[in-house]
Order: C-alpha cells, then sequence, then structure tokens
C-alpha cells in the first residue's frame, strides 16, 4: 500500500507537482495528516483518513471539522520525544504502508523541521520501505548499502533528462559509488564526507542507476530550472 503523508512545510499543490513529478499520487491507499499538515491536503486533492499531533498548529475547528468528515484522530501530548510527522510515518507503516511519500516536509519558516524531516529517512522502520520527501523543487531519497558482506545496492532514478542529480553522504564515508546515466560518471568510486563532489550531476535519460556498496547516501533530485 502506498501512503502520503502531509507534514507542517511549505504548502504546495497538485499542478505543481503534477508539473515536475507525473504520477506522485498514483495507487495511493492511505493519507495521514501531521498536525498542521492536514491544510495541505485541500491544496493537493487528497483526502484524509487519518490525522495525529499534538494540535499545536492547527485550529481546534479545524480538527473538529476533520472529525466530523469521519477522519481518524490520534492527539497527543506536547511532552513527547518524537515530531509529528515521525508520528504520522509510524502511524501509516502500522497500516500498512509499504511505500511512503512525505510532502510538506522541506521549507516553511523552520530549518531545524527540514532538516529533521531528511533525517527521518534514516528511520529503522523505514528500511526495505521506499520513502520519500516530495516538493516541486526536490525529491529527496535514501541509499541504504549494508557494507562488507553484503550485497551493492542499485537504485532507479527515473525523471526528466536534463534535471538534477545530487549524491549527498549521510554521515561516514561512502564507497563504491557508481552511476549510469548520469553525465559525469562514477565508476565504484568514493564519496566522502564533507566535498561537494556529488552536487550538482545531470540527468541524461529518463532512467538513471545509482549503485553503492557501502554506506548511506542521500539523492536529491531538482528541475533543472525551478518553478516560480
Amino acid at each position: 500500500m502506498k501512503a502520503i503523508v502531509l507534514a507542517d512545510g511549505a504548502a504546495s499543490t497538485g499542478a505543481a507537482l503534477d508539473a515536475v513529478w507525473p504520477g506522485w499520487n498514483r495507487e495511493i491507499g492511505l493519507v495521514v495528516a501531521a498536525d498542521g499538515g492536514a491544510r495541505l491536503a485541500g491544496r493537493l486533492g487528497l483526502r484524509i483518513d487519518r490525522w495525529v499531533g499534538d494540535g499545536d498548529s492547527l485550529e481546534p475547528a479545524a480538527l473538529d471539522r476533520l472529525r466530523e468528515e469521519g477522519v481518524e484522530i490520534e492527539l497527543v501530548s506536547t511532552d513527547k520525544d518524537a515530531s509529528d510527522t515521525e508520528l504520522a510515518i509510524s502511524l501509516a507503516l502500522a497500516a500498512g504502508a509499504r511505500d511512503v511519500t512525505v510532502i510538506g516536509a522541506l521549507g516553511g519558516p523552520r530549518l531545524d523541521h527540514a532538516l529533521a524531516n531528511i533525517g527521518l529517512l534514516g528511520l529503522a522502520s523505514l528500511d526495505g520501505v521506499p520513502a520519500r520527501l516530495l516538493d516541486p523543487s526536490a525529491r529527496v531519497s535514501l541509499i541504504r548499502a549494508p557494507g562488507p558482506g553484503g550485497e551493492p545496492v542499485v537504485t532507479t532514478l527515473r525523471g526528466r533528462p536534463g534535471d538534477l542529480v545530487s549524491l549527498l553522504t549521510v554521515g561516514e564515508d561512502v564507497a563504491g559509488v557508481t552511476t549510469d546515466g548520469l553525465h559525469y560518471p562514477l565508476r565504484d568510486e568514493p564519496l566522502p564526507a564533507g566535498p561537494a563532489r556529488g552536487l550538482s550531476n545531470v540527468r541524461e535519460g529518463e532512467v538513471a542507476t545509482v549503485t553503492v556498496r557501502r554506506g548511506r547516501l542521500l539523492v536529491v533530485e531538482s528541475p533543472a530550472t525551478l518553478l516560480p
């Protein structure tokens, strides 16, 4: 089952996502709103199935309307160790989601929230579950390779020729990176933490692949010309 999680970041519209990431809303089986992320549903043409949060970024009247619409509500304490977006991802997985797209995870007034949302791609519960953060300006995903003794991980990236693909090391150095279908190739090479060598590669066709033997590699795909 594919799930969409609505976070309380920068607002987007369905038309804006369609223009850059066509098919983003196909075969969606579950929509979970994380607190104020509920405000994105109308702009995206989505109906919320479940809502979770501490209610600090959504007006009580709006929460009441969700209840009247039959949305399942899970109100939690403000004293918690997980963000509302993390709770929403966990709820989606517990409901059977095996593919997760988070919208509204980037932008907004809080840089720390955006960074934390990127970090959520590393959740242990998402290991083996395709997951991405989606915005008209970027699609962000994480490649996890087990390291010595494990099989290299091959990831297929589909998108528009000419768009940008950045490969950014997360944590320890990444080893054995091979790319195909990108303008600046890598051939079983390391990407150490710190240098920005993997920044702003270019997709040559509709399909590119990235192979990683060890480490965690953040993949940021962006339109070559950002939409206004």
